[in-house]
């Protein structure tokens, strides 16, 4: 059977309250071999709650970050309980943390103080980072190249929206590009031009459930089991077959992070 690899997604998050295990049924029996919950949040307590399902289901891995939405309540002793959360042995990296000017929830100046707090942090711990970056790309590329570049730890480039520029120049710096269900929509001929140049040693597959779900299930509450879509849509970009393409982004991903000593 084919297995797929949902690097990011929210799945330990409230939306899945009343029928988590179905969800998560749902994704073995589609081939979903790996997930990661990404812990975000207002506060360190939300954050952890992505390592607590990690916890307790076998195939779920999990990230802990200050998310760019939330850096206006930003304190300096989150760092210390990020720092806590991050000696777990099923986390992964530090994220999602970064840049957002689209909806621009925190201040700008903000959420760039407390994204290179966090980069920081990183280097300290030896952990890469899950990047998101949205309608902000200049100034992330300034900021990683400034506090990040030279750590030699990488990350990846979670739901990617940039150009070519900005993908190329990150994966010079260590960077795995991950693509998510977007990437099926009418709209996004941009980034499926961009994904077609992506190196094949380069690419991730996310859901970033319960958020974007792939044609065909637009409308829908996104969960694991449909990260199969987007495989599908970079194979038939790539010209590979499903299989193909699955084994590639399962290798990407078992690569980058057990040199992280990742259990399992």
């Amino acid at each position: 059977m084919t297995q797929f690899v949902d690097s990011h997604c929210h799945v330990h998050g409230p939306e899945y309250n009343s029928d988590r295990e179905d969800v998560m049924q749902r994704a073995r029996a589609a081939g979903v071999r790996y997930v990661v919950a990404v812990g975000t949040g207002a506060d360190y307590k939300e954050i952890g709650t992505a390592v607590e399902f990690a916890e307790t289901t076998e195939e779920v891995f999990a990230t802990a970050g200050i998310h760019p939405h939330d850096a206006k309540q930003f304190l300096e002793t989150d760092l210390s309980e990020l720092r806590r959360i991050a000696g777990h042995e099923k986390l992964l990296a530090l994220g999602e943390i970064g840049l957002d000017y689209h909806y621009v929830h925190s201040p700008p100046g903000i959420q760039q103080r407390v994204l290179i707090a966090q980069l920081e942090l990183a280097r300290e711990l030896k952990l890469p980072v899950v990047i998101h970056c949205r309608d902000a790309w200049q100034d992330l590329r300034q900021l990683l190249a400034d506090h990040w570049r030279t750590s030699g730890l990488g990350g990846v480039l979670h739901c990617f929206t940039g150009s070519r520029e900005d993908a190329f120049a990150l994966m010079d710096w260590g960077f795995l590009v991950s693509f998510a269900g977007n990437i099926t929509y009418k709209n996004a001929e941009g980034l499926r031009a961009v994904a077609m140049e992506i190196p094949l040693d380069k690419l991730l597959t996310e859901t970033d459930s319960p958020y974007l779900p792939p044609v065909p299930h637009r409308g829908r509450r996104n969960e694991p089991a449909f990260v199969a879509e987007v495989a599908r849509q970079l194979a038939t970009l790539r010209g590979l077959s499903e299989e193909e393409m699955a084994r590639y982004v399962m290798e990407n991903f078992c690569r980058f992070f057990t040199l992280k000593n990742v259990p399992g």
